[in-house]
């Protein structure tokens, strides 16, 4: 079983420093929110798919 991953929160407005970090906590936010996103999609698909083979049954 794969685990699934928890929705991203963005971060506070005083969690980044402007000060040009690399990676910025707005990287990791942004990386994990594309993480999470693309799972979501699997997921949805898979879905539609054990749904499409029970109603061919």
């Amino acid at each position: 079983m794969r685990k699934l991953l928890e929705k991203p929160s963005q971060p506070a407005d005083d969690d980044c420093c402007g000060g040009g970090c690399s990676p910025c906590v707005w990287d990791y936010f942004y990386e994990d929110r594309k993480a999470w996103k693309d799972q979501q999609t699997l997921l949805a698909q898979e879905a539609e798919n054990t749904s499409n083979n029970d109603e061919s049954k």
